[in-house]
């Protein structure tokens, strides 16, 4: 059921992530993080109250996978911000693939949790790591511009794209990580992901004067967008953290990674984005240690 649940998890992140490409075109990172939260946030409490899991959670866990919980919320919200922001300022094509490698980092961590690694494994890691270098070969340099959150000090926007897609992988690696081996034994695999919805506005309505990013209701066409994005990020969740059994969480990892294919080729049909011949390779070197890490 592992791999049933992975390849589930990345269809639906990358229908999700296409579809946040347009949002925060529309109304920026922070805007759009915090407003695809709702539809996940109604929906899962409708679930979790008609089936009592949300009242036998609290009453049978301990604070432990709460905590944890917690800072897999706090991983998740600046992992999502750098994404989409990468989404705004960079190739769609070229970051998506990029932040996928998360898997690495998560099978690293399996791996030192007690998770065994093969030998072909171990070489799909090297060559994730090996496409995300090509890949972060920028063809051009954009002229700069206004600063504002997530830009970093680099020319150009394909950096800045790379730069947090980079970001993004490591925290989501770490967060993924967190959800397989300390939050969803003991919360199961639905209350985490409505824990995370929960979490996610409140932080950002705390944080918004401090980063000076206004939480303007959005109002006209956008709210589709949204919707959309929030209805597959929450599936995508959903269906990742059911696929978290024990000896699972690195097969899990890796195929739900592969949503940067749905999205490159959603890219390439409907935006008719181009990458130099090399950055491609870097994208295949990944989708190849992708694929080698589940044989």
């Amino acid at each position: 059921m592992g791999i049933f649940y992975g390849l589930i998890a990345a269809i639906f992140w990358g229908l999700g992530d296409f579809c946040a490409r347009y949002a925060t075109h529309r109304i920026g990172t922070y805007r759009t993080l915090c407003y695809l939260q709702f539809i996940g946030i109604f929906g899962l409490t409708v679930y979790l109250l008609l089936t009592g899991e949300l009242q036998h959670v609290f009453a049978h866990t301990s604070w432990q996978p709460w905590l944890w919980a917690l800072l897999a919320a706090l991983l998740n919200i600046v992992s999502s911000l750098a994404l989409y922001r990468a989404f705004q300022v960079g190739t769609l094509s070229l970051v998506s693939p990029i932040a996928a490698s998360y898997a690495v980092v998560t099978v690293i961590l399996a791996f030192l949790s007690g998770e065994i690694l093969t030998g072909l494994q171990n070489l799909a890691i090297v060559l994730v790591l090996l496409g995300v270098i090509v890949c972060s070969t920028p063809s051009t340099a954009g002229a700069g511009g206004s600063r504002s959150l997530f830009t970093l000090p680099w020319r150009g926007a394909s950096t800045q794209g790379i730069s947090l897609a980079l970001l993004a992988s490591l925290g989501y690696g770490l967060t993924f990580w967190l959800l397989g081996f300390l939050v969803t034994p003991g919360l199961g695999n639905i209350t985490p992901v409505w824990f995370i919805r929960i979490i996610t506005p409140c932080v950002l309505l705390v944080c918004s004067p401090l980063v000076k990013q206004p939480l303007t209701f959005p109002r006209g066409k956008v709210w589709i967008l949204l919707l959309g994005v929030g209805f597959f990020d929450t599936l995508a969740y959903i269906a990742y953290t059911s696929g978290m059994q024990p000896g699972q969480v690195s097969l899990v990892t890796i195929l739900s990674s592969l949503y940067s294919a749905v999205t490159i080729l959603l890219a390439w049909i409907f935006l008719r984005e181009r990458l130099q011949r090399t950055q491609w390779l870097g994208i295949l070197v990944i989708f190849v240690g992708i694929i080698l890490v589940n044989l």
